[in-house]
């Protein structure tokens, strides 16, 4: 790593195909970093076990997102997968120490997560998992001490868990070991389900209401054609939700800059057509989706070499965990194995 950059930690679960608001609300913003900052990027599994899960699935979508986040321009050394880097769970127990228990069961996720699960069947079952997650989170940002953490302000919470976290260590073990990690707020969009723009677009709300980055051109096509443009909320002489959530995914694509200001003037006067916003809006995230397409198909075409390449990344990012945890053990009293 160079020593001069400020070191970028953000992870991301295993949760299945990436839709565009994945990838222009957090994974696009990823790739940028890369050139300003030293980044280390997880797929944590261990947190995709908190919610009902299948084992078989859980491996497909980890290594599937492996293969999406590198065509869409994620460079490998900078990927790790969380159950290949056992320290952070180690991390964790030590933080569950330092952790008040007032703090976590405070956390909103977890009571909308707790609804979700049991809407989901499961006898109202909640674990234990669900519950302490933030502090895994914690052991995953603090164990590569990152400087700066990309999160949306439905995460400032966990965030500012692990400063709490990190200053009751530094208090109890007293030494200022862990630097706090700052907030990295940057422009991203927030895209919203094209079948209702008054929703976050999200897999969990159904198939209507995301569209696959690496979807077949005709399916992403017909699901434009079917956008919805007026809720019928919209105060007079502002633009509706379903528009401007149209024009930001014109925007978010940056290959159609000319078009997306032909229409925005056509909207300004009050002239703008909806199927041509919707042409542009399909060509832009088709256009994206062929070049993502073509990089994927790449690089399943040497799978074995690929997934080789990021075990060893997951090995080389292991080895900062593996210093951090041996430095908290000692500073906190427990034994280090000697191999």
């Amino acid at each position: 790593m160079d020593q001069t950059k400020k070191t970028v930690l953000s992870c991301i679960q295993p949760t299945g195909d990436m839709h565009f608001g994945n990838y222009f609300g957090a994974v696009k913003n990823w790739v940028d970093l890369q050139a300003k900052h030293n980044c280390v990027y997880g797929i944590v599994d261990y947190h995709a076990m908190t919610m009902p899960y299948s084992p078989k699935k859980l491996r497909e979508n980890v290594w599937n997102l492996v293969f999406n986040l590198l065509a869409v321009g994620v460079e490998p050394d900078n990927l790790f997968i969380q159950s290949l880097v056992p320290e952070h769970t180690e991390l964790c127990w030590i933080f569950n120490c330092y952790c008040p228990f007032g703090n976590l069961s405070r956390m909103t996720q977890f009571k909308d997560k707790s609804k979700d699960n049991a809407d989901m069947g499961k006898e109202g079952f909640i674990s234990a998992g669900l519950f302490d997650y933030p502090v895994l989170q914690a052991a995953d940002i603090l164990i590569y001490k990152a400087d700066y953490v990309p999160v949306g302000k439905d995460q400032d919470q966990h965030l500012e868990l692990s400063r709490v976290i990190a200053q009751r260590f530094n208090n109890g073990v007293g030494k200022e070991y862990f630097v706090m990690p700052e907030t990295l707020h940057t422009d991203t969009p927030k895209i919203m389900s094209t079948a209702d723009p008054l929703r976050k677009m999200s897999k969990s709300a159904g198939e209507k209401h995301y569209i696959g980055v690496f979807s077949d051109e005709a399916r992403i096509r017909k699901q434009i054609k079917s956008a919805v443009t007026d809720t019928g909320e919209t105060p007079v002489g502002e633009m509706s939700a379903g528009i401007q959530n149209l024009f930001r995914l014109i925007k978010a694509a940056g290959n159609q800059e000319e078009a997306y200001q032909s229409l925005m003037d056509e909207y300004k006067a009050g002239n703008l057509k909806y199927v041509d916003l919707k042409s542009v809006t399909a060509d832009a995230l088709v256009s994206l989706s062929h070049t993502f397409a073509e990089r994927r198909l790449a690089l399943l075409e040497n799978k074995k070499d690929v997934k080789q390449q990021i075990k060893q990344s997951s090995h080389e990012i292991r080895k900062k965990a593996q210093q951090t945890l041996k430095e908290v053990k000692e500073l906190s009293g427990l034994l280090n194995v000697k191999y």
